[in-house]
């Protein structure tokens, strides 16, 4: 089984590879793909899915905190 990775890309989706499965609120499951992106500014007409309507139109570069030693 490979390893799920969820990459917060700038100013845009979130980009899921790996084996992972994705359910709405209600338990229903969507169609498995090895790797989708995942709107984040809530314009895209294919929910929960990207479209990149968000071009241009979202600004959004989330950072993990560094740790320090």
């Amino acid at each position: 089984m490979s390893k799920v990775q969820i990459k917060i890309l700038d100013n845009g989706p979130f980009r899921v590879t790996g084996d992972v499965e994705l359910v709405d609120a209600e338990g229903n499951v969507y169609p498995a793909k090895p790797a989708f992106s995942l709107c984040r500014c809530g314009q895209s007409q294919n929910m929960p899915y990207c479209d990149a309507t968000h071009k241009g139109k979202f600004d959004s570069c989330v950072r993990a905190e560094k740790e320090l030693d």
